[in-house]
């Protein structure tokens, strides 16, 4: 079953046990899909709607921050919902740890030195990495390796 098909399963549950949240979420990650289906006349395959979900997460997790300091109690515990849900659909995510053993063995493979190699590690370990952990994560522990 296609990512795209379990999108639209759950879409139809989430209405039929009136789960709102994930209704709308499952909603929001389709328009999503089918925007960029119409926008770019292509079909996606699995690997382009994760990255939709991956960017609607960041974006989510954005969105958090940006409620805590409005103190906007109520908004982040809808977007903490609508993270969960979007990880359901993504793979497993890696853990720190995980993401600096990755980090390491990218730096060894390309010899990079310094901070100003960033850019290099950073391309090289991404698509390692698609869909399990963030930009962020992994910027995070090239610093700390590389210092």
């Amino acid at each position: 079953m296609s990512l795209k098909d379990k999108l639209m399963d759950d879409l139809k549950t989430s209405m039929k046990n009136k789960d709102t949240i994930r209704k709308n979420t499952v909603t929001m990650v389709r328009a999503a899909v089918k925007q960029r289906e119409v926008d770019e006349r292509i079909e996606l395959n699995d690997e382009d709607v994760l990255d939709i979900i991956s960017k609607q997460l960041k974006e989510k997790k954005m969105a958090i921050e940006e409620f805590k300091k409005g103190s906007r109690q109520d908004l982040v515990d809808t977007t903490e919902s609508e993270i969960e849900i979007l990880l359901d659909y993504l793979p497993e995510q890696l853990s720190e740890e995980e993401v600096e053993e990755i980090v390491k063995e990218t730096i060894e493979e390309i010899g990079a030195t310094s901070i100003k190699d960033i850019g290099l590690i950073m391309k090289s370990t991404m698509p390692k990495v698609k869909g399990r952990a963030d930009g962020n994560m992994v910027n995070k522990a090239a610093r700390k390796m590389l210092n």
